[in-house]
């Protein structure tokens, strides 16, 4: 009976982006290029909703990424180049080919595992060579795009043997920075930092933590205690530019109590 639900749900959808491909001026002029930036803005909106931890938003989120994948999947058919049923047909033999310890004899203990044997399958995928980062998305954000190569690396066995050895490089790193710092040379401090940055998401990586959720979420937080700070600073009559460092952090750590 749910099965039967979700999937006259779904039809209704495609019934619907049918109609508006026909009737609906907007819906009509609509490409794949000028849908990219809209369905960009969508994935950080759904983003936004799981690190605020509301159900409510990611479900409305992903009912607008749904919309958009039977929108390009609609184009596609028009173009008679696909249609949404290889959409599912090529997601479906995808995940089975991938997951031979749930549909297969492969046999795994850890997410870990499941992981490596991920990259290593997508590998073996196509007939034809590829190298093992040309799977990178080239317009993905740089900290989001730092910690995927090292992921995928990591499948192919380019990683520590022991994690705590990370510590050391970012120590090395860090060490480089301040050298170029002292010489005063910006275009290598910013090289530098770029390798402390990529270092620290690496890091994070091997002690499992998200470095673009952490980040993000120091973002809302600065943000949180920064906006007490000003709306303190009004009530009192002051203004930001007026006051003292010592008076600004008194107030930043009240906000920091707060919390």
């Amino acid at each position: 009976m749910e099965t039967d639900k979700r999937l006259k749900a779904f039809k209704e959808l495609l019934d619907i982006m049918d109609k508006l491909r026909i009737s609906c001026p907007w819906d009509m002029e609509q490409t794949n290029e000028s849908l990219r930036k809209l369905t960009i803005e969508e994935t950080y909106e759904l983003a936004d909703a799981i690190l605020d931890n509301d159900d409510k938003a990611i479900c409305k989120e992903l009912g607008d990424l749904m919309l958009h994948i039977v929108f390009y999947s609609r184009i596609g058919s028009e173009k008679k180049s696909f249609d949404i049923t290889n959409v599912l047909e090529g997601i479906n033999k995808k995940l089975i080919y991938r997951h031979p310890h749930v549909f297969g004899d492969t046999e795994v203990v850890s997410a870990t595992e499941v992981a490596d044997n991920w990259e290593k399958l997508k590998l073996n995928e196509s007939d034809t060579y590829k190298p093992v980062l040309s799977g990178v998305p080239k317009s993905l954000p740089a900290v989001v795009k730092a910690n995927r190569i090292q992921e995928k690396v990591r499948g192919v066995g380019f990683d520590w043997e022991d994690r705590t050895q990370v510590w050391d490089k970012i120590r090395e790193e860090l060490q480089e920075l301040m050298e170029e710092v002292r010489k005063g040379d910006k275009k290598n401090i910013e090289t530098e930092f770029g390798d402390v940055f990529f270092s620290l998401i690496n890091a994070a990586r091997l002690y499992e933590v998200d470095p673009e959720s952490a980040l993000e979420r120091t973002n809302k937080k600065f943000i949180s205690r920064f906006n007490y700070l000003e709306k303190v600073t009004i009530q009192q009559g002051k203004s930001l530019r007026d006051m003292s460092l010592e008076e600004m952090d008194e107030i930043w750590e009240k906000a920091k109590n707060l919390e």
